[in-house]
């Protein structure tokens, strides 16, 4: 069994998420797995908490995206992997992982992953949800408060010095590497229907 691989990008808080639960909630769980590029962020353990606040967190060098690429080719083999737990407040990875296996279905998204080549020749099919900037920033605020003990301050200024820079130097332009351009976030039907298809018509011929 050769997996059907989907890579799903676009800029934080655009709804890849959302897109990614609506495609699960449309299919056995046994038939997809799902890798998230934000595991792979790369520790920060060794620095003091003070200087981790201040990091780079949406440029390539942030993410260890040589053993993702790893861990999409052991998933390609049909192989089970052990993928990075990633602790936000704290800007550290847990010691605890968890364990992807096999599936007929593999989603991965991120908001660099098209800026990977080999991430890239492995996908089989690949969407950029694009959304306005405004919009993405409204939900990044709602979520990073939420869920990641984040300031509005902090996430304004963290949005300001670099997750706008990083957008237009890094997200925007792999936009060109997609198959297909999502508008609207992760609630579009036209393109739900779209990914179903493709994965049912895989799942069918199997």
């Amino acid at each position: 069994m050769t997996p059907l691989i989907i890579a799903i990008s676009g800029p934080s808080g655009s709804g890849k998420t959302l897109l990614v639960d609506n495609i699960l909630s449309a299919f056995d769980s046994n038939t997809i797995a799902v890798i998230r590029e934000d595991s792979y962020y790369k520790d920060q353990s060794h620095v003091p908490f003070s200087e981790r606040e201040k990091r780079n967190y949406d440029e390539p060098d942030a993410f260890e995206h040589e053993l993702l690429h790893r861990h999409l080719l052991s998933l390609s083999r049909n192989e089970p992997i052990d993928m990075p737990v990633y602790d936000y407040t704290t800007y550290t990875r847990l010691a605890q992982t968890n364990k992807i296996n096999p599936a007929p279905i593999v989603l991965i998204d991120g908001i660099l992953i098209f800026s990977q080549h080999e991430i890239r020749a492995l996908s089989d099919l690949s969407l950029f949800i694009d959304a306005p900037l405004d919009t993405c920033l409204i939900r990044r605020i709602r979520r990073d408060i939420s869920s990641r003990k984040r300031t509005v301050d902090s996430v304004l200024n963290q949005y300001e010095l670099f997750v706008r820079p990083m957008y237009w130097q890094y997200i925007a332009p792999s936009k060109e590497y997609a198959d297909v351009v999502v508008t609207g976030g992760g609630d579009n039907p036209k393109a739900l229907d779209l990914i179903k298809v493709k994965i049912q018509s895989h799942l069918n011929s199997l």
